[in-house]
This record gives structure tokens, sequence and C-alpha cells, in this order.
């Protein structure tokens, strides 16, 4: 049930109006993962247990993990839901009807919004999720009773806040254009989470590299593929290059 409430208020900041939302402060830098089969596994985990509640991912299918080194099996008992077949996709298990209800409107499909974060905001999307998952902090002034560094006056409240506990930010003064503003420059831990702030942020960085890995999974294979490719047109590059010049060399 926590996991489920923890889910709904996911939804309210993976909206449209909070991909199209500013930072006011740096991205940090998303670790990539997207070859490391235990974090991709351990994402796949944390992505069914906080965010599948309320988002589909209706491009992927249950049995497409088998690439990131699970089992059908594996996949079957700890990944779907009992009503899921093992090539369904990833339905979202909340009814549409409900979430209009709660939210205005039914939370957006996760299939790729690792990239389509950075088409809007013009940088890096797993850099986003990256830092806007790991920016939440206390705020007496909103109605949720949280707020995001990376995304200010959200409406969701810290879904994973169990694991992360409560931060509070921290701040240097500077001047800038003849004012005197506040620069966050850290964090300060005010209640424990089960996980201390470095697991924290390794099971961030393993849900962010599964929602990049997600967005497309071919892309590894890609890479791959392509460096041989390279590697043969220098090749043959080369050996045209000899052919031409024997084919020349009595050709006055």
């Amino acid at each position: 049930m926590k996991k489920l409430i923890s889910s709904l208020a996911l939804s309210l900041a993976m909206s449209g109006a909070a991909w199209a939302a500013g930072a006011n402060i740096p991205m940090d830098a998303a670790p990539q993962r997207t070859n490391d089969m235990s974090a991709l596994q351990n994402g796949a985990k944390l992505f069914v247990n906080y965010c599948l509640n309320c988002h589909s991912a209706s491009f992927m299918r249950f049995n497409r993990l088998r690439d990131i080194g699970l089992t059908d099996k594996q996949i079957a008992e700890n990944l779907a839901f009992t009503t899921d077949k093992i090539g369904d996709t990833m339905k979202v298990t909340m009814n549409p009807n409900d979430a209009k209800a709660f939210f205005g409107k039914n939370p957006p499909d996760l299939t790729l919004v690792a990239r389509s974060r950075a088409a809007i905001g013009g940088h890096s999307g797993p850099d986003y999720l990256y830092t806007f998952l790991r920016s939440y902090y206390r705020d007496a002034t909103t109605l949720t009773g949280w707020n995001n560094k990376a995304f200010p006056a959200t409406a969701m409240p810290n879904p994973l806040w169990e694991l992360q506990g409560e931060q509070r930010p921290q701040y240097d003064k500077v001047v800038s254009h003849g004012r005197e503003v506040e620069v966050l420059k850290g964090w300060e831990q005010v209640n424990p989470g089960t996980m201390t702030r470095a697991e924290f942020d390794q099971n961030v960085g393993d849900l962010v590299a599964f929602m990049q890995w997600m967005s497309e999974p071919e892309q590894n294979n890609r890479v791959r593929i392509g460096v041989w490719v390279m590697i043969f047109l220098a090749a043959f590059t080369v050996v045209a290059w000899r052919l031409n010049a024997a084919f020349w060399k009595d050709i006055k």
C-alpha cells in the first residue's frame, strides 16, 4: 500500500507540465550503467515497485527484460503482476477513470521519458531524472510538505522518502547582478531513511539507467555494430586504395 501511495504521487511530477518545467539548479550527471546487467535488473525492480502502479510502459514487454539477463521465471515471479502474461506490455495497474479523477489526467507513459525529457529540456534526460529524484526536501509552505530543487513547487511529494529519508538544502550567498542570491551548495540529512545517502544515489542511478535502457533497448547493440562497421570501412578503404594503385600503375 505504501508503494502504491508513493507511485500515485510519482505521477504528479511526471505529468506534461512537469516535463516542461525548467530546473533552477545544475543537473547532476547520471551514472552510465546501460551495459551493467545487475544495475539494470535492480532498476527494473525499482521501476515496477515505485512507478508501474500508476505509469504504464506500453512500448515495453515484460519478456524484453530477457535482454538484461532475466529469465522468464524471474520476470514472472518478481516483476510481472499476477494478472500479467510474460508477453504482455507493462500496463498501468490503476484504472484510467480513477487516475483522471485523482490527477485531472492520466499519468503519462514512461517508456520514452529518458529521451523525451532531453528533447524538451535541452539537456540529458537521464541527468534530469537523476537530479530530480534526489532533490526533494521538506517544505512546510507547500500543500504536500515537500518541494524539489530541480522542479520548484512540484505538486508531488517525495515517492522515495522512506528510502532517502528527509534532507534540507544548504545554501551559499553570492552577489549576482548587484543582488545577493542563495546558491545551493549541498544537502544536510535531517532524518535518515532505510538507505544511506550513497546507497540511495546508487539505487536511483540504477532506476534511471533502466529507464534510459528502456527508452532504446537496442542502443548498446547499435553502438557495438557501428564500431565494427567503422573498422570494416577503414580496412576496406586501405584495400580499395591499394587496389586502385595497382590498377593504374601501368597507365601513364
